[in-house]
């Protein structure tokens, strides 16, 4: 756990934790005691507000441009992971999580609900069919729960009963907060929460989750694709061209999730959802059109969206994505290659690391196979990257920079991570949604021994659209591999193997 000290904490977490030999006795006796009796301290019930805008370019005199994150006392935190490893090893033997939800969860990210999202789109897409991508928002969403709705649905839904379902009550009632926006500001008054889960708490994004446990078996009864990461919310149709059921399909469920929403005390916010159409024409956008205004449900068209941090365009090519992420990469290595002269070399590997390579490298999976003149850019951020570490001049070459810095190009970083999806996937260490769409090859007759751990490649169409599909291409990256890769005992194992290969490749002697 990080030491961030909250201004409810008597001394700084970093001092507790250096004390950790002498302390570790009593609060073992605090947590084990509040987890005897089903109650949570008062004193552990207090967090701290503190604003935080929601993006940087953001209007900070606007109030719902800022998100609400609680700082919660050091002892809160250790408490609420306690229970929240018990809970999550609960859920996880019960199998009570929902397959489709990827929010804060062991083995799950954005990357993985997006590569499932793009595979089923892109293998739609492959087979000639266009794909109606809704996505939800929902208006602060953590702040609206219902504390006796969620109280039920752990009990009804979860299992819990007796002390541990009487902790939950207690974690959940009298609660207070105040907001102070840093440590010298003068803070507000004491409020009582009524409703919501401290976001920025351990156990909120968990309990929230829990909350949303009915949202997939109405949107399945429905028979429409969708993927969750804690608040967002994406439904995606396929449907032929001039078709009219799917869509009545897709009407018939938003209706009842925004009636069930109502229920719940939560609020679709219908001027930032949006609907993008992969594939399609003309006639398909204005069909949707007016059968969502028919039924009075506001739609938002357009052919960009911001899902989960990436870009989706009607292609699916990504090149808007990567036309944003190029300029706003080049601008933060425009002021990096300023302060170059100041740093050593390992201080101006942290800074391009900070602002460049966690930028290209997010959701990279979703990258693999695209067209190499979609990549060129990100290629040449990587190289304008490796330039400023390196001092190598602009007309030298950057390939022994890159060699000197050990990083893969571009293309074989969006492999590499595919291929470690794959063997996660293969191995247990994966989302369920992810190792049902790779099949293990079996043979009608016994083949040789580097022949044995194949995948089964599936048929498609196009290899610019279908190939691209993470059901086609972790097949076909896999069986490519030596064996001594693929049966690598352990994940880091696989992870040096499989980048000393690549690197062979990428850089040939």
């Amino acid at each position: 756990m990080k030491p961030t000290t909250c201004s409810l904490d008597p001394v700084p977490t970093k001092l507790v934790k250096s004390a950790m030999d002498v302390l570790a006795a009593p609060i073992l006796n605090i947590i084990n005691s509040s987890l005897l009796h089903g109650t949570v301290p008062d004193a552990l019930k207090v967090s701290v507000i503190k604003p935080l805008l929601k993006k940087s370019d953001l209007d900070p005199h606007i109030l719902n441009n800022y998100r609400p994150i609680s700082n919660l006392p050091f002892l809160s935190k250790i408490l609420e992971k306690v229970v929240a490893s018990q809970l999550q090893t609960h859920l996880m033997h019960y199998n009570l999580f929902e397959k489709f939800q990827s929010g804060f969860r062991t083995g799950h990210s954005t990357e993985t609900a997006l590569t499932r999202a793009v595979n089923d789109i892109l293998i739609s897409s492959d087979e000639g069919n266009s794909t109606v991508i809704m996505l939800l928002d929902l208006s602060a969403a953590f702040d609206t729960i219902d504390h006796s709705i969620l109280l039920h649905r752990l009990e009804n839904d979860v299992g819990l009963t007796g002390t541990v379902l009487a902790w939950f009550s207690s974690y959940l009632s009298n609660r207070f907060q105040y907001v102070q926006k840093c440590a010298d500001s003068t803070p507000s008054l004491y409020t009582e929460v009524q409703y919501g889960v401290p976001q920025g708490s351990v156990l909120g994004p968990l309990l929230f989750s829990l909350y949303m446990l009915p949202l997939g078996s109405i949107i399945r009864k429905h028979n429409i694709n969708f993927h969750s990461y804690a608040d967002d919310t994406q439904l995606y149709l396929s449907f032929k061209s001039n078709e009219v059921s799917p869509m009545l399909s897709l009407i018939s469920c938003v209706s009842e999730l925004k009636e069930w929403m109502n229920k719940n005390y939560l609020s679709l916010n219908t001027d930032k959802t949006e609907m993008l159409i992969v594939g399609g024409n003309d006639a398909d956008h204005n069909n949707i059109l007016s059968s969502f205004n028919s039924v009075g449900i506001p739609v938002n068209f357009t052919e960009s969206a911001r899902n989960l941090g990436v870009i989706f365009d009607s292609s699916m090519s990504f090149k808007a994505h990567i036309t944003k992420l190029s300029k706003t990469c080049f601008f933060h290595l425009k002021n990096v290659r300023k302060l170059r002269r100041f740093l050593n070399k390992q201080d101006s590997e942290k800074l391009i690391h900070a602002f460049i390579s966690s930028r290209i490298d997010y959701c990279k999976a979703v990258f693999t196979g695209c067209s190499n003149c979609s990549l060129y850019s990100l290629l040449l951020i990587q190289n304008a990257a490796a330039r400023i570490i390196t001092r190598t001049r602009k007309y030298e070459h950057i390939t022994p920079g890159l060699k000197s810095l050990h990083w893969l190009p571009v293309k074989f970083r969006a492999d590499f991570k595919i291929l470690l999806l794959t063997y996660k996937a293969l191995n247990g260490r994966g989302p369920a949604y992810l190792s049902e769409l790779i099949m293990t090859y079996k043979p009608e007759r016994t083949l040789r021994s580097q022949d044995a751990g194949l995948l089964m490649i599936p048929r498609i169409n196009k290899i610019t659209v279908g190939g691209r599909a993470f059901s086609y291409r972790a097949p076909n990256l896999w069986n490519g591999l030596p064996a001594t890769i693929r049966d690598a005992p352990s994940v880091s194992a696989f992870k040096s193997r499989l980048k000393t290969h690549y690197f062979s490749l990428a850089y040939p002697d």
